[in-house]
This record gives C-alpha cells, structure tokens and sequence, in this order.
C-alpha cells in the first residue's frame, strides 16, 4: 500500500491536484490546461501515490481549495501539512507566509525578516519557488520590492500569480494616478 494518497479537485479556477500522507498535505498542483496535464504534473513529484477520495481532515481541506478557489475568503492555517524532508530555512519561510492573511501581502525581503533570516531575499525566492503546497503555503503573497509581481514557479508563471492576488483584491503594480495633474 502506497505512503501517500492523491486526488483531483474539480475547482472554478480548474482542476487541482492534492497529495496527501497520513499526516498532512505533501503536494498541491495549480490547474495545468486539462485535469489529465495536472494528474500528470501532480504524479511528476507524488511519485507512486496512489488516487483515493480525501477523508476527514484532508476532505476539509479540498473542501477549502475549492471555496477559495471559488472567490471566498478562507484561511488554510489549520489544514495540516506533511513537509518532511524539508531543511529547516524553507520551513522557516513557509511557516512565516502561512501567517499571512486573505489578501495580506509582503515582499521577499519582509518575509525573509519575519521567518528570521533578515537580508536573505534572493533565498527566500528560492524557497517559495521550491513550495510543494501553493495556496496552503500562499507564496502568490510575496512581491518583489515596489509591489511589483515578481516570479511564480506554478503553470502561467506571474500570470497565475496575478490572478491569485486579484481573486483576492490585490493590486500590483505602481498606484493609480487618483487625477490628472494641473496646467498651472
């Protein structure tokens, strides 16, 4: 019997895959083109998981993927995780961007202070970029210095990150000019 288990959520935003261990939520894949591209990309890093309907604590999980992904506003701070074999800084940086709420934003060198490693911007990057649980672990929630977009590993790139903040009333990007300026 296979260590861990997944499954395809159906979800207004497209088809997400979960994977999960007996203590928590191992991978979550942002929807590719189709439901078969995100089983296949989901497998890619579950390795031999074995598709079961999500039970208990790991159904109300899929549950909250699907209400978020749906426009309400959620909090994924209780949904467990299973990052084993994670080193030590990236749970670090993880745990700090789970403190973060619905529509609340930092920049890579904020979180790097918050999780305790101040100056480290660039590695916390790199960390989020290597983020087995998008959404659970909200790394769409860090901006490059300016409230700019930044990078995004997930399919779509800074699109798909876009498209998070906006489902949750972000704007990136400079302000909008509130007038135009006068000719005297």
């Amino acid at each position: 019997m296979s260590e861990q288990s997944f499954a395809l959520i159906e979800t207004a935003i497209g088809w997400v895959g979960i994977a999960w261990s007996k203590r928590g939520l191992t991978q979550v894949q942002l929807p590719e083109r189709d439901r078969e591209a995100t089983r296949r990309r989901l497998l890619k890093r579950a390795g031999e998981a074995v598709e079961r309907v999500p039970e208990g604590r790991i159904a109300e999980a899929a549950a909250l993927i699907g209400r978020y992904a749906a426009g309400e506003r959620v909090s994924f701070a209780e949904v467990p995780l299973d990052l084993a074999g994670v080193d030590a800084f990236r749970l670090a940086i993880y745990e700090a961007a789970r403190q973060l709420g619905f529509g609340e934003t930092t920049t890579y060198g904020g979180l790097a202070s918050a999780a305790g490693h101040p100056g480290e911007a660039r590695e916390t990057g790199q960390a989020l970029g290597q983020n087995p649980v998008p959404i659970i672990v909200p790394c769409h929630r860090i901006l490059a210095a300016g409230n700019k977009i930044g990078g995004f590993s997930a399919p779509g790139g800074a699109a798909t990150k876009a498209r998070l903040l906006g489902m949750e009333g972000v704007r990136t990007g400079p302000p909008a000019a509130t007038q135009s300026s006068f000719g005297f």
